[in-house]
């Protein structure tokens, strides 16, 4: 199978759009996408994009994506977050999420990062026997911390 990976294109947010919900649906949350194409395009290709996407491009359709961004470690330094490495349903397997992966890991290889992190979900068994299989370390003993809107509203009200 030919597929390109490269870096996404202001015009394929729509088909990012379409593969962030199809992981929504995927995680069993249909209806928790708020991202609209409008932010995509505005968040990633402005002046100071907030992220950056590669694309898995097959007969010129995205069949898949790698969402990043910088951050930083007050005990590493300079680190990439891996916000999300999906693969449309019907090319799981085919190779896409190993080239996505790849691409990642290269990237944050050339900024000199110190670290490439991400979650996974407890019971995706396939994607953490893939993480772990590419030599990533699924760190179980950690949980993830999140105040969503609705939280920071009411911390800022209770201040």
């Amino acid at each position: 199978m030919n597929f390109t990976i490269r870096d996404a294109k202001k015009s394929d947010m729509p088909q990012v759009l379409n593969l962030i919900k199809e992981l929504a649906v995927f995680e069993e949350e249909p209806d928790a996408v708020e991202v609209s194409i409008t932010n995509l395009e505005q968040d990633g290709f402005g002046a100071h994009p907030a992220f950056h996407c590669f694309v898995a491009e097959v007969n010129n359709k995205v069949e898949g994506i790698a969402l990043i961004y910088n951050r930083y470690s007050t005990w590493k330094g300079k680190i990439i977050h891996l916000e999300d490495l999906i693969v449309s349903k019907a090319m799981r397997g085919s190779g896409l999420g190993t080239a996505l992966l790849d691409a990642v890991i290269k990237h944050g290889h050339q900024l000199g990062v110190k670290r490439i992190n991400w979650e996974v979900i407890d019971w995706n068994d396939p994607a953490i026997a893939f993480y772990e299989k590419k030599g990533a370390k699924v760190l179980r003993d950690w949980d993830v911390v999140h105040l969503d809107e609705s939280g920071i509203k009411n911390y800022i009200a209770n201040l």
